[in-house]
């Protein structure tokens, strides 16, 4: 039996899991893209908490519509990135959450990387 793209990128974030881990100086930066929304967040592996999270859904003011695009993708990681500077975190370790590292997953990883997240 053919395997689906969710169960094919669920195997593929398992082996990315078993590889990396975040610890309290240089978290876990966590992607995951809906077809709608896209979120980042930091975790501590080692306690097990979210240390800051940041998404496109959050980012709209008012009642605008959210277009989901590289751009909006691309202001994620600035906020993750700003609200990572605010808590003296600039190292990471990213974690693409098994997506193909291109399109709105390398935007995001572009805007943090301009935030000043180094990984």
């Amino acid at each position: 039996m053919k395997m689906t793209k969710e169960q094919a990128r669920r195997r593929k974030k398992v082996r990315i899991r078993k590889k990396i881990s975040g610890t309290a100086s240089r978290p876990r930066l966590v992607v995951f893209r809906s077809n709608k929304y896209i979120y980042a967040q930091l975790v501590d592996d080692l306690i097990g908490k979210t240390v800051t999270a940041s998404s496109s859904c959050a980012l709209v003011k008012g009642d605008d519509a959210v277009k989901l695009t590289c751009k909006t993708a691309e202001a994620v990681g600035k906020d993750i990135a700003a609200k990572a500077k605010e808590l003296n975190i600039d190292k990471v370790v990213f974690d693409r959450g098994g997506y193909i590292y291109h399109g709105r997953v390398k935007a995001l990883a572009d805007g943090a990387r301009e935030g000043g997240l180094k990984f």
